[in-house]
């Protein structure tokens, strides 16, 4: 662990008869020390728990055997949102008009808006948003939907596969560029 080196110095006398001390020099072996380190580093990084991903927490509900029993929604409280391609949103009240009268085009920045006024209007029971992205729509802006619907305190709504009437106007709005 350590030692003394005694075999340097000593012997030089200074006047007559005084003898002065060998100087000792001591010299400390920390190879212990640092096996010991390394050993309690490797202790807490295998005792240690990594931290696991978080999950965004999605409520489903029970599916049921009759159709008749699945969640039943005023048309009036209900907002439905449409995702395209290219951070394209689409939105509308209700039911879809068949010839797109109520179809409108929005943006992530104010679509918030929108939520929050037709949940001002709507009673809290009635009222439900349904967001479908359609196969053109990256998963961040999912993400996005959802996350406004957690700041929004949306307690009601469901992700939803889009039909083929309503992914076609979106595909059309978007072909013709209107925003």
């Amino acid at each position: 662990m350590a030692e003394m080196d005694t075999s340097s110095g000593g012997g030089h006398k200074k006047g007559s008869g005084v003898k002065k001390g060998k100087k000792l020099s001591t010299r400390i072996d920390l190879t212990p020390m640092v096996d010991l380190g390394f050993l309690l580093i490797t202790f807490f990084i295998f005792t240690t728990t990594m931290s696991q991903p978080t999950a965004f927490k999605l409520n489903l509900p029970k599916e049921s055997d009759k159709p008749q029993d699945d969640t039943k929604i005023k048309n009036s409280g209900a907002l439905t949102i449409l995702l395209g391609k290219d951070d394209n949103i689409f939105y509308y009240e209700g039911i879809l008009d068949p010839a797109g009268q109520n179809f409108k085009s929005s943006t992530f920045k104010t679509i918030r808006d929108e939520i929050i006024q037709k949940k001002k209007s709507t009673a809290d029971k009635d009222f439900f948003v349904v967001i479908k992205p359609n196969d053109e729509c990256n998963y961040k802006n999912v993400i996005d939907v959802l996350d406004e619907m957690a700041i929004n305190v949306v307690k009601r709504y469901a992700l939803v596969d889009i039909s083929e009437g309503e992914n076609q106007l979106v595909m059309a709005t978007e072909k013709a560029g209107i925003k």
